[in-house]
């Protein structure tokens, strides 16, 4: 029997919405999911989000996180109910780490996310760089509104570190979008094979669960039947 509770966790500069696509594919199929709304505001209060929606799941949860939702669900993930970690072109952080650290030493030639200077304690994108960056596979006009309704990312939740990543006592998956110009594909190998991540990699944007959702769906659906 598969494990039939999905949660799906978003990162900085988006909400919840984006996974919808995902979202239709997995309730088709049968799947219980759940999205969470988190604040962004600090890692702390989205992993007290995240686990809130673990514990409304009437079973064992399969947990889903999209680029910094990957340092929620590597933090949230040691719950018992969660049976296994899925990164989708996620941050994959080990003990001590987080985002800020995470991005501090870019690889060589990476491309740089144009992130403005903090405004009050918050990041946001540059709106004319950001379907480059963030979204360049998707249709344009979603992608202009992505970028006019970006949620603004506390710099404190960037500094967030993990105390006990999930993905060293739960099975993971990872899916590397080869054309992220957000996380570095380079990066994400990385921190897949650190943490020991089955890893399958598609041609896709930072919004790969934009893009192609049945692809991501297809790899959750993978874990869910392969984490009892």
């Amino acid at each position: 029997m598969s494990v039939k509770n999905i949660v799906l966790v978003h990162g900085g500069f988006v909400d919840g919405s984006g996974w919808e696509p995902v979202y239709k594919i997995l309730k088709k199929d049968g799947y219980s999911v759940r999205i969470v709304q988190n604040p962004t505001l600090s890692l702390a209060n989205d992993v007290a989000v995240t686990r809130r929606a673990i514990a409304a799941e009437d079973g064992p949860v399969i947990l889903v996180g999209h680029s910094y939702g990957g340092v929620v669900v590597s933090e949230a993930g040691t719950d018992p109910k969660v049976k296994a970690v899925v990164y989708i072109a996620a941050f994959a952080p080990d003990k001590g780490e987080s985002v800020s650290s995470l991005i501090a030493n870019p690889p060589p030639g990476a491309p740089v996310p144009p992130i403005l200077p903090p405004q009050g304690g918050f990041l946001f994108l540059d709106r004319s760089k950001f379907a480059a960056s963030f979204a360049a596979d998707v249709a344009p006009e979603l992608a202009a509104f992505m970028a006019d309704s970006q949620v603004p990312w506390g710099v404190e939740a960037l500094a967030g570190a993990v105390s006990e990543p999930a993905w060293r006592t739960r099975p993971s998956w990872y899916l590397v979008a080869t054309e992220d110009r957000m996380i570095p594909p380079p990066a994400q190998r990385a921190m897949a094979q650190r943490a020991g991540s089955q890893v399958v990699e598609t041609s896709g944007s930072h919004s790969v669960y934009v893009s192609k959702p049945e692809v991501v769906a297809a790899l959750i659906v993978q874990a869910a039947r392969n984490s009892n």
